[in-house]
């Protein structure tokens, strides 16, 4: 079925359906995330997609080779969860029937929060729950369950074990991919109309641009700062209550996150800064540094957790962006995706949903036609990636001890205090960190006046209540010291409650 665009009017396009106007055959390498997204979105606008993949690709969800990360915590946010839901429709509730915990509530009662102290607890419901609805499960079931469709998309073919070796070039143009059958062991070419080199971190697109005469792009950097150590766990039913707990002490303390998976699994990570030492290198280490950070009961059920495979261990927390929308000349039909363009701090969990977001820059520019598609896309992407690179500088930052701290530090700091403060009673708040967190708003968001100005009420009203609640308290204590002191004891009537014993209503 062919569904175009005439006049400049919209077009939508639907799984399997191919655009007018497309070229005949496109090739994606890779077949992990970024590239199965890639494949589905290409699908719309050329007659045929082959994806080539090193790995030879599992029959079921089970860890490869060739994503060696894939041992540890891995989610959509937020944002990602919407995209698959749109390019995949009806892909969410097989994740729901397969076994994938989901969570569509509507509150917070099912998540554990605690940032710097300030644990985000509100009671009451969320404005706009559909965005934030969760559906969590292990790398390797969703990379399933992604490949499963694109395979059956028409005109989508993937090789396995098959090696990329180098782009063909002719001229300014790549035309194809040189590849090995290493189940023939035979070499070949693949050629295409476009090709997008979605292999990750270990892409070489660089040296072999570099090595034609394009000369590589710049790179952004930001050094790692912290090791983590993550391992998959049994928990029995009905022993944790929440389906996420994350808890950050700062970017100088150690810092957890555990999640619910498929079939009652769990992925337990803790992240040690540099500062800290080496991240927990047995189980019995993660266990007992996870004890230190999560509330007792859930470490209560991780001392009776059974462990499923050995820890994984990374010190790879290092961010590089490589800058081809900077870059002064781009061979045409060529593009570089997912974290071959750019890899994110991995603590961050933004990984799969970036490449989400590119796959849609993709489909966008495309729409638009092939004209200049290199620096558009690239271009496009960039808008993207620079507010998430932006916020992850600044959370990665280390404090520097010679650095005088000026006003504007300082009103940051009390600012975020602030809003932090406000985010533990108010779930409007909490719903906004929680939409930034999930890529659904703009970092931008945060500054909103609007918010700024609930974020100071709600702390006032706070003030008020805990002020009054003293007041009232000592007022109890004296009437009850008089009554003592003349004989007549406490008197009828309920005793004060507690210091401290409406948690989610009071400050701490």
């Amino acid at each position: 079925m062919l569904i175009g665009r005439a006049n400049g009017a919209s077009a939508l396009a639907t799984e399997g359906a191919v655009m007018a106007g497309s070229g005949s055959h496109a090739v994606v390498l890779g077949a992990g995330m970024a590239g199965l997204l890639t494949a589905r979105v290409l699908s719309e606008f050329y007659e045929s997609v082959t994806v080539v993949e090193r790995d030879v690709l599992p029959v079921n969800p089970s860890q490869r080779k060739g994503v060696p990360q894939g041992r540890h915590l891995h989610n959509f946010l937020s944002r990602g969860t919407q995209l698959i839901g749109e390019l995949f429709p009806g892909i969410l509730d097989e994740f729901a029937a397969a076994g994938a915990v989901v969570d569509d509530a509507g509150d917070l009662s099912r998540i554990y929060v605690r940032v710097a102290g300030y644990e985000l607890a509100p009671a009451g419901r969320l404005a706009d729950p559909a965005p934030l609805a969760a559906y969590q499960a292990s790398r390797p079931f969703m990379e399933f369950h992604l490949r499963r469709r694109v395979a059956a998309l028409p005109g989508v073919t993937i090789l396995g074990n098959h090696e990329v070796i180098e782009p063909v070039i002719s001229g300014d143009a790549v035309t194809g991919v040189r590849i090995i059958n290493h189940t023939k062991g035979i070499a070949d070419a693949v050629y295409g109309d476009l090709v997008v080199d979605a292999t990750g971190r270990a892409a070489r697109t660089r040296a072999y641009l570099d090595s034609h005469g394009f000369g590589p792009p710049t790179e952004d950097r930001v050094p790692p700062q912290c090791g983590y150590s993550s391992q998959l766990l049994y928990i029995a039913p009905g022993r944790i209550a929440e389906r996420m707990a994350f808890v950050s002490q700062g970017n100088m303390a150690p810092g957890a996150l555990l999640v619910a998976y498929e079939h009652d699994t769990w992925m337990l990570a803790v992240a040690s800064p540099i500062e800290c030492g080496t991240p927990p290198g047995s189980f019995t280490e993660l266990i007992d540094a996870a004890g230190q950070i999560l509330p007792a009961a859930m470490t209560a059920a991780l001392r009776d957790a059974s462990p499923i495979g050995g820890l994984a261990i990374s010190r790879n927390t290092a961010a590089g962006w490589r800058r081809y929308d900077r870059a002064p000349r781009l061979p045409s039909g060529y593009l570089v995706l997912g974290d071959a363009l750019c890899n994110l701090n991995p603590l961050h969990g933004q990984g799969m949903t970036m490449a989400a977001l590119q796959a849609h820059a993709l489909r966008e520019c495309l729409r638009a036609g092939n004209t200049n598609l290199a620096r558009r896309f690239y271009c496009a992407a960039a808008e993207h990636i620079t507010p998430v690179w932006t916020m992850n500088e600044a959370a990665d930052r280390r404090p520097s001890p010679n650095t005088p701290r000026t006003l504007r530090h300082r009103a940051r700091a009390r600012m975020q205090r602030e809003a932090l403060t406000a985010a533990t009673h108010d779930i409007a708040v909490a719903e906004r960190f929680l939409r930034v967190r999930g890529l659904i708003d703009p970092p931008a968001r945060l500054q909103d006046r609007a918010l700024l100005v609930r974020i100071l009420l709600t702390n006032f009203r706070q003030q008020v209540a805990t002020r009054l609640w003293s007041a009232n308290f000592r007022c109890h204590r004296l009437r009850r010291a008089t009554a003592e002191c003349s004989g007549s004891g406490s008197g009828p009537g309920r005793a004060w409650p507690r210091a401290g014993s409406s948690a989610r209503t009071m400050p701490t």
